[in-house]
Formats: structure tokens, sequence, C-alpha cells
């Protein structure tokens, strides 16, 4: 059995979740130098809790480098839907890895590529020898899930997680985490904002998985579908490959990070002066719980 335990941390799915819970209440925690803080102070109190349940020993936090990547390149529409940040947070993008930094935990990133692509990435090299543990708030990471992989998905508050393992993600959706990229193929993702294909939903194209395992699956049994069915995946045919192509994970990014350089351990004295720096209050009880 590995003794090895690696946290790989999405630092912008913690970064934004912590911001908005405040925000919807204009708190916004400005500093004397005129900086909002609260998601970074969010964030990090998100990443303490996690390290105090997982007890990890090597951590790393994966980061978007950008608006745009890849998939853009494939599909310009691509999370065209999404607007830009607010004000307050985007001072906060910087603070949060320098914040990071500051507890010797590397920042990773890829320029054309998701925090998604380098979590995907490194799990894959390290979950040859350790046990990973994904911490998100994005559902595709699912599709990641393998033996030595876990998916841990933020819930509202702090703490309060839904954890995945291999086994349970099939029994509880009834499908393999790799079916994940053909379902989102199919039903399209409204929040990254491609269609996939048009008047097929969840339901139907899990139906549709179920019975013929994989997009390649349904093409070679078209003549078994439904008219309504067949048409609609005849007429969105490119669309449903190119879908698939957004929907799947690219775990082959050029990022890179020794266990070494992520071995898990806070220098007090400089987390301390950090978190003093940003005028952070009650940090030792709120955050570190130290």
């Amino acid at each position: 059995m590995t003794t090895n335990r690696v946290l790989l941390v999405d630092g912008m799915a913690l970064l934004f979740r912590a911001f908005y819970a405040t925000a919807m209440s204009n708190y916004y925690m400005i500093n004397s130098k005129g900086t909002p803080t609260n998601a970074v102070y969010g964030m990090m109190k998100h990443l303490f809790t996690a390290l105090d349940t997982y007890q990890p020993t090597h951590v790393i936090c994966c980061w978007d480098m950008g608006s745009k990547t890849f998939r853009n390149d494939l599909y310009p529409d691509y999370k065209a839907n999404r607007g830009e940040p607010p004000v307050e947070l985007i001072p906060q993008f910087e603070l949060a890895k320098e914040t990071v930094a500051a507890l010797d935990i590397p920042n990773v990133g890829q320029i054309g590529y998701e925090a998604d692509d380098c979590m995907g990435t490194l799990s894959r090299v390290y979950s040859e020898d350790s046990q990973v543990f994904l911490l998100t708030g994005d559902q595709d990471l699912l599709q990641l899930l393998k033996p030595n992989v876990n998916v841990v998905l933020l819930k509202k508050g702090y703490g309060n997680y839904a954890e995945y393992h291999e086994d349970s993600f099939y029994e509880e959706k009834g499908i393999t985490p790799s079916q994940m990229i053909d379902l989102k193929a199919l039903m399209g993702d409204t929040s990254d904002n491609y269609p996939g294909v048009k008047g097929i939903g969840e339901k139907t194209a899990l139906k549709l998985l179920l019975k013929y395992g994989t997009i390649e699956g349904i093409l070679e049994n078209i003549e078994e579908l439904t008219k309504g069915q067949r048409s609609k995946i005849e007429e969105n045919l490119d669309m449903l490959h190119l879908s698939r192509k957004l929907a799947a994970i690219h775990c082959e990014a050029a990022v890179d990070c020794s266990l070494d350089d992520a071995l898990f351990y806070i220098d007090e004295e400089k987390m301390g002066a950090k978190f003093d720096e940003l005028e952070f209050k009650n940090w030792k009880k709120n955050i570190t719980g130290m």
C-alpha cells in the first residue's frame, strides 16, 4: 500500500466559491490598503478544512491560466456565456497564488489549458504510486475517477463533501467515469456553453449509453434508435464529435511537479506573516484552528 496521499486543489473553484459566499451580502473584507480579501480568506478556510480532513502528505494547487484555452480554438463560443469576474475578485487572483506560495504549496498551471487538465495530467502521473484526492466544486472531474484517484466535491458550507471513488460513482450513476465524457457530448453543457446534440437531454443520453456503451456503439446501432433520436444525432453529428473533444479533460498537458516539491510542510512563521500582512482577523481560530 502506498503511503503518499496527494491532494490536488482546484484553486479557481475554491476561490470563486469563497468569494460568492460573502459577496452576496456585500462583505468583501477590504483591508487598510483598500484590497478586498474575502475570497482569499474563504479559500484558505476551505483549504485548511480539507487538509485537516484528508491529512495529505503532498499538496499542489492548480489554476486556470487566462480565459482562452485550446477548447476556444476548437469552438470559439466555449464558455462565451460567462461574464467578466467582479472587480472585487480580480485583485484576489494573484493574491491567492501568493498566499498559497506562502504555505510552500506549489502553484501549477499551463497556458492554453484549464486547471482541470492540469489536475488530470498530474493525477495520471501520481496515481501510479500514490493515493490522489481531487478537491474541486466541478463535477467534470468525476471522469478522472479510477483506482487511487478520488474526487472530493465541495458542498455548501465548510467541511461538507461528496466524495467519490470509482465504485461508488458507478453504483450511484450507473455508468463508468469515462462514460461521463460521452454523456456530456450527447447532452451538451450549458455551463461551458456547448450544445451537444440538440433535443437530447440527460435522461435520453443515459438511456442510450446504458444500452450501447459509447458514442461509437450508438452510431453503429443507429438503425435501432427511434426516428426522432436518429434524426437529432444525424443532424448534429459534427457537434457531437466536437462536444466530446470539449468535454474530455486533457491528461497530457505540459505540467510537471515533483512530489519532492509538493511535500506538505507549513512554515508557521512565514504563513503567519502573510496572513497578518493581509490583515486576516482571528485567522488562528477561524482558518488554521491553531
